[in-house]
């Protein structure tokens, strides 16, 4: 028990048939009108990314020119603007700004990203500055020590004080699936930590739909996204669904550079949860290098050839 509420059953996942059916999105034929719609809707769905130690005010500031108009080239319709840029608290309040007026969300990492072997109230304190300085969106990191420790019931009770502390900012809850060796942990904690964000806090505040996300990896540990992981995690959003009526969001983060693999994690959101998933407000590719081959392939798919130098925006 974790303050008077249960902890989540255990569901153990069959790992080779977890591996197949991941394997079998990558086989779906995508023809060239789907392919473009798809191409365009992955293009809404990344979060650009820089986390950096060497991150500066001006880079923040022609990553967020990238998010809103990321070709030179022009389309009928236009080409999307991304779904957020994600930095450190430090680096909101520029990206606040320079997104003023557009429809890109700001996003940050807190809670002692990316290892989150913080005190609890110094990863609050970070949420809550992160949130003053205008984040629309939170992307935490689990105390994966605490979770891998078997102390689940800490993990879900700083989870719940994280989300309280985001106020009206929408939470991503990164597990870092790296570090959690199995595809059993990765399902409960994924779980876990569905239930501790869904949980009805004292207020009576009910969650909605695309509020909580959950998130494969920080980027900074490898293996950091992968298909059969995504497919667990995309399974326990399912699950919840069904017991709950909430959408919770999914976002894959590290090491999907390609428009190819994007497609893929489409086709596999599609058929485990839906076309409702198939939206910014529900799904999210966390990138820093996939937005631009993404632009690459739909400027082939549209005119024939490849970008030339003169076509993507600069960062």
């Amino acid at each position: 028990m974790a303050n008077g509420w249960t902890l989540p059953q255990r569901r153990p996942v069959d790992p080779v048939g977890a591996q197949l059916r991941a394997d079998s999105f990558t086989k779906r034929s995508i023809k060239k009108a789907a392919k473009v719609h798809g191409l365009r809707l992955a293009l809404s769905m990344v979060d650009l990314t820089t986390l950096e130690g060497k991150d500066s005010v001006e880079k923040v500031r022609g990553l967020c020119r990238k998010a809103i108009r990321p070709a030179d080239f022009e389309m009928t319709p236009p080409v999307p603007s991304v779904a957020a840029v994600c930095v450190y608290p430090t680096l909101v309040g520029v990206a606040k700004e320079a997104l003023h007026g557009s429809s890109v969300k700001v996003a940050s990492v807190a809670t002692g990203f990316p290892s989150g072997q913080f005190p609890l109230d110094v990863r609050l304190a970070d949420v809550r500055y992160a949130v003053a300085e205008g984040a629309d969106e939170i992307d935490m990191v689990i105390a994966r020590g605490l979770f891998l420790a078997g102390r689940y019931s800490e993990v879900m009770d700083e989870i719940r004080a994280i989300k309280t502390a985001c106020g009206r900012a929408h939470l991503k809850i990164i597990l870092e699936t790296g570090e959690l060796e199995t595809l059993d942990a990765v399902r409960f904690a994924s779980d876990l930590a569905i239930q501790a964000a869904l949980t009805v806090p004292a207020d009576g505040h009910q969650c909605d739909d695309g509020e909580v996300f959950i998130k494969t990896s920080t980027g900074k540990v490898a293996p950091a996204a992968t298909m059969p992981v995504t497919l667990v995690m995309l399974e326990a959003i399912r699950d919840a669904y069904r017991r709950t009526g909430i959408r919770v969001g999914m976002k894959p983060a590290g090491g999907i550079r390609t428009a190819k693999s994007a497609l893929h994690y489409l086709v596999m959101v599609q058929e485990t949860l839906g076309p409702d998933w198939l939206s910014p407000h529900l799904f999210r590719f966390g990138a820093s290098t996939l937005a631009n081959d993404l632009l690459r392939q739909l400027l082939k798919e549209i005119r024939g050839r490849y970008a030339g130098s003169g076509d993507l925006s600069e960062a």
